[in-house]
């Protein structure tokens, strides 16, 4: 195999390990503790919680028809995967950040559209709050997803506010 191909099988052999941990969390969660439970770990900041989401992330659409919810979403998740996988793909070596980002998008979408492929829900577990204000439940995926925004969100002003090459020389 080529040199320049192993980068990103490197990159996704991360996504996998990224994609087993979600799956290995859920499996957890779902067998040891009873649907809608909760177990206080910090009191006033994190419990782990049993939780179905059927919509989107932080259970946004969870209330939307059975066309959004079986086609639209599942359609949406996919098309990010295979967006993520050529954009991926198409990167130049260098772009680290890019990837790392783009491997966390890609290993959190991953993971959900298994779960809505396989089960119509995803299952989320961590909750996160304050006094009464409470983060919609989350999981290892929405964690990925987040994170790999942010990069991308970083590796864009970052890209933005750095001088071209042949103006540093000048």
């Amino acid at each position: 195999m080529a040199l320049g191909k192993k980068w990103r099988l490197s990159y996704l052999a991360i996504a996998a390990s990224i994609i087993a941990l979600d799956r290995l969390t859920k499996a957890a969660i779902t067998s040891e503790m009873p649907l809608h439970s909760t177990k206080n770990i910090i009191p006033g900041f994190f419990d782990l919680v049993h939780a179905r989401n059927t919509g989107i992330a932080f259970s946004m659409f969870a209330d939307a028809g059975p066309f959004i919810k079986s086609f639209l979403i599942p359609l949406f998740s996919a098309s990010a995967v295979v967006m993520v996988l050529v954009l991926l793909w198409k990167s130049e070596p260098a772009a680290r950040r890019f990837h790392y980002a783009l491997v966390l998008i890609l290993s959190g979408a991953a993971g959900n559209l298994y779960d809505r492929a396989v089960y119509g829900y995803v299952t989320d577990f961590l909750d996160v709050f304050i006094g009464t204000y409470h983060w919609p439940a989350f999981n290892v995926a929405d964690s990925a997803i987040t994170i790999g925004a942010g990069l991308l969100l970083l590796d864009a002003a970052r890209t933005t506010t750095e001088e071209p090459e042949t103006q540093r020389s000048s």
